[in-house]
C-alpha cells in the first residue's frame, strides 16, 4: 500500500552548532527503514513524469520500485545503467528543480525524496559490494577525454561500457574537476568523488592527471599523434568572475575559486596543511549562489568569528539551492541582501579591507526573469571585514580556445556545439560549463551523455564493417 503521508522523511543531520566547526558531511543519509518507507510515497505514475525532470532519463520509477521489494543492490544497477555518479548525484544534484519538480506527490505535498533515495542505493552499493566490475569487452577504437569533471567522467564512462579505449586527460594532480576542487567535503566526500572513479578505472578507463591539454599536448595532436579517433571537451569553467571594482586586486581577496581550491583539493582545511590560507575573524562573501554558500560555509569552518553573504537582490531571487540556504543559515551565516560592493579600500595600519557597499532595490525583470536590482541614491555605507571572497560565477578557460585551429566559441568563451555536443572541429566533441558556463553537477553529466552517444555513431558510421 503506498504511503499518503504528504511530507518527505527528513534527512538526518548534523545539529548546526556541531557541523559548523567541522568538515564532516552535514547530511547523514537514509536508514534501511528510511529509504523503505519513501520509496512507498511513490505512487509509480503510468506516463513517469519525474524522469523527464531528469537530464541524464535515469529510470526513476523502477529503482524507487527495487527499494519497496528490499533490492537495493538491484536499485543501484537500474541507476548505474544511465549515471556513472549516482553517489554524486544523489548529494549534489538539484532534485527539487529537476525530477522532484514533476513529481505527482508534488501537487499535494513534498514530492517524494528521489535525491535522497538515489544516495541511500549507492551508499549500500559501495559498502556491500564485493570486488571490482568487470571491464567490457574492447571494440578496438580510442577515444580522448579532457578534462575529468562531471561531463568528462560521464562521457568516459558510458563510451567505456560501449567497449572503447578511454583516456582521460585531467590538468590538476587529482581527478574530479569541481567535485574534487570546488564542493566542500561537508558536501560531498572526495573519498565518494575517489570511488566513482576507481570504478570508471575498473571499466578500464585511464586517467592521467598533471596534463595540461593546450599545453603538454593540443586536441590535434590527441587526434594525429596519440591515435584517438574523437576527442570530448569537458575542460569545464574554471576562470574566476570579478566585479571590476577599484581594489579587487587587495590582499586579503579571493576568487571563491581559488579559496575553495584551496580548500578542498589542497586540504587547507587540515592542521597540518602546508596550504596556506586566510584564517580570518571577519569574512564577507560576495554572491548568492551555491559557490557563495559553499565558500562561506568553508571560512565558518575554517574558524571565522562571522561570516557576511552580501548579496544585491532579495531571498526570493537567491539563486542558491534552497536546502544550501537553509543550512547556512542554521549554520550562523550572516545574509546581508539587497545590497552590492561598489569598493574594497584596504586599511593597512589595522589590516583589514572597508568595503563599501550601496543599497538597492528590486525593479523590472531583466533578462533572467527576475526583477533588476537597481542603485537607490545616496545610501552608500561601508563594511568592515578581514577577508573578503568573490563569487561571481566562472567562465571557460581560454586554453583550448587559443591552442585549437578553427574551433568556435561564443564572445564570452563557450565552446560552439550542435545539439549531440559536435564542435565545428571534426571528431571534436565538447559538452558541459565549457559550453554552457558555470551550471549544475546534473546538466554536465547530460552533456557528456549525449556527446557519447554522438561520438559513438561518429566513430561506428566510419567503420560500417566493424
Amino acid at each position: 500500500m503506498a504511503n499518503m503521508k504528504k511530507e518527505k522523511n527528513p534527512m538526518p543531520s548534523q545539529e548546526p552548532q556541531t557541523r559548523a566547526h567541522n568538515f564532516d558531511e552535514v547530511a547523514l543519509g537514509y536508514t534501511e527503514e528510511l529509504a523503505l518507507d519513501e520509496a512507498q510515497r511513490c505512487l509509480n505514475c503510468r506516463n513517469f513524469p519525474c524522469v523527464q525532470g531528469c537530464p541524464v532519463n535515469i529510470r526513476i520509477p523502477q529503482f524507487i520500485a527495487r527499494i519497496r521489494e528490499g533490492d537495493f543492490e538491484g536499485a543501484y544497477q537500474v541507476i548505474a545503467a544511465d549515471s556513472a555518479l549516482p553517489a554524486v548525484c544523489g548529494r549534489v544534484c538539484p532534485q527539487e528543480s529537476q525530477c522532484e519538480k514533476y513529481c505527482v506527490r508534488g501537487i499535494k505535498g513534498e514530492p517524494v525524496g528521489i535525491g535522497r533515495l538515489e544516495r541511500f542505493v549507492a551508499d549500500y552499493h559501495n559498502a556491500h559490494a564485493a570486488g571490482a566490475a568487470a571491464a567490457p569487452q574492447q571494440n578496438g577504437h580510442k577515444v580522448a577525454v579532457v578534462g575529468s569533471g562531471p561531463a568528462g567522467l560521464t562521457c568516459a564512462g558510458d563510451l567505456a561500457r560501449k567497449g572503447y579505449d578511454v583516456t582521460v586527460y585531467e590538468a590538476l594532480h587529482v581527478a574530479g574537476g569541481v567535485l574534487s576542487y570546488g564542493i566542500p567535503e561537508f558536501r560531498l566526500p572526495k573519498a565518494i568523488v575517489q570511488r566513482e572513479i576507481e570504478g570508471l578505472q575498473q571499466m578500464g578507463v585511464k586517467v592521467l592527471t598533471n596534463m595540461v591539454i593546450g599545453r603538454v599536448l593540443s586536441v590535434r595532436e590527441l587526434m594525429e599523434q596519440e591515435g584517438f579517433e574523437a576527442v570530448f571537451v569537458g575542460s569545464g569553467a574554471g576562470l574566476p568572475k570579478f566585479m571590476n571594482i577599484p581594489g579587487e586586486n587587495l590582499k586579503g581577496v579571493y576568487s571563491a575559486n581559488e579559496f575553495l581550491t584551496r580548500v578542498n583539493l589542497m586540504k587547507a582545511y587540515e592542521p597540518n596543511a602546508n596550504t596556506p590560507i586566510q584564517h580570518a575573524r571577519h569574512v564577507t562573501v560576495v554572491g548568492g549562489g551555491n559557490v557563495a554558500m559553499d565558500a562561506a560555509r568553508c571560512a565558518l569552518r575554517l574558524g571565522a568569528e562571522t561570516v557576511t553573504i552580501v548579496y544585491r537582490r532579495s531571498l526570493e531571487e537567491l539563486p542558491a539551492r534552497k536546502e544550501e540556504v537553509e543550512h547556512a543559515m542554521e549554520e550562523g551565516i550572516i545574509f546581508k541582501l539587497l545590497n552590492n560592493p561598489v569598493e574594497l579600500i584596504g586599511d593597512s595600519n589595522r589590516n583589514v579591507v572597508i568595503m563599501r557597499c550601496i543599497r538597492m532595490e528590486l525593479g523590472e525583470p531583466d533578462a533572467s526573469g527576475r526583477r533588476r536590482p537597481v542603485e537607490i541614491p545616496d545610501s552608500e555605507f561601508e563594511l568592515e571585514t578581514d577577508c573578503v571572497i568573490m563569487a561571481l560565477g566562472t567562465s571557460p578557460n581560454p586554453l583550448i580556445k587559443s591552442t585549437t585551429e578553427g574551433l568556435a566559441t561564443e564572445r564570452w568563451g563557450g565552446i560552439i556545439t550542435d545539439e549531440d555536443g559536435l564542435t565545428s572541429c571534426e571528431g571534436v566533441y565538447a559538452g558541459g560549463d565549457a559550453v554552457t558556463g558555470a551550471a549544475t553537477v546534473i546538466l554536465a553529466m547530460g552533456a557528456g551523455k549525449k556527446a557519447a552517444a554522438a561520438m559513438d555513431r561518429y566513430i561506428q558510421s566510419r567503420h560500417p564493417a566493424d
